[in-house]
């Protein structure tokens, strides 16, 4: 059979996924801290017909001629780059500003997500949409008290509240900082998990205030939304479609051929 049959094939996969990817970024378009995907792609091996010589006697030296066997997927890439805010004047609707994620905790498992729409459970605890408790710079629960008249956060992570005694603070929010965050493995629902290759301290420590050692401040009364650009993505589906099309043309000229082929018979 044809090698470029082959190629071609290898190509119509590598476009699909593509489309996957722009499919669920587009989807993603008003996800609340939602990061982007990105597909790259390599060569795969390619045949030798001829190795590469070096000059000898009479004649100088010969570059290797090498036939490629189509394309293979190569990264599927999370872009954290920052999203625009949108105003809520929420004071639970919290944004980072620069680098860092929130941690919140389900059960033994800690959790990380630029999603900042937080809630109060009925016993005051600061908790995600899903019930997942945000955890302040020392790995534990931040409460609202009951008896608080009024509570806010500070750009440096502060939870400030209104007590009939006077103000006071309950704790200030901890922001992870990866020196990899393209490392992390999403898990669905904003959330993502540390992985081994997400920062060089295997998961210690990443616990810090806002606004130090390189963390964003925060911004209450905002959302982060998705760094989705969706003229981008247009314009990387058609791309795709063109590209998936290209493949499906070079299967049918490589049928034409066979079908040359078996004709010759006749």
């Amino acid at each position: 059979m044809l090698r470029s049959m082959y190629a071609g094939v290898s190509g119509m996969k590598g476009m699909q996924t593509k489309l996957d990817v722009i499919g669920n970024n587009i989807a993603n378009v008003n996800t609340t801290g939602y990061k982007k995907g990105r597909v790259t792609f390599q060569d795969m091996i390619s045949q030798t017909v001829s190795p590469a010589q070096g000059p000898a006697g009479n004649l100088g030296g010969m570059n290797p001629s090498q036939v490629g066997l189509g394309a293979q997927l190569g990264t599927v890439d999370n872009i954290h780059t920052q999203g625009n805010n949108q105003t809520t004047n929420r004071p639970l609707d919290i944004s980072i500003e620069g680098d860092g994620m929130f941690a919140v905790q389900e059960g033994t498992e800690t959790f990380y997500t630029r999603a900042g729409n937080f809630y109060l459970d009925q016993a005051g605890d600061i908790v995600t949409g899903s019930g997942q408790y945000l955890l302040d710079t020392a790995g534990d629960t931040i409460n609202i008290p009951a008896n608080a008249e009024s509570f806010s956060v500070q750009t440096n992570g502060q939870v400030q509240v209104v007590l009939p005694a006077g103000a006071s603070s309950v704790g200030t929010i901890g922001i992870a900082q990866f020196s990899n965050p393209a490392g992390l493995e999403k898990v669905g629902s904003n959330m993502y998990r540390h992985t081994d290759n997400a920062d060089a301290d295997n998961g210690n420590d990443l616990l810090g205030a806002p606004s130090t050692n390189g963390r964003g401040s925060l911004v209450s009364g905002s959302l982060e939304m998705s760094n989705v650009d969706l003229s981008e993505e247009f314009t990387e589906m058609i791309t795709a479609q063109r590209g998936f099309q290209a493949n499906t043309r070079i299967i049918t000229t490589s049928d034409e051929i066979l079908q040359e082929l078996v004709n010759l018979k006749r």
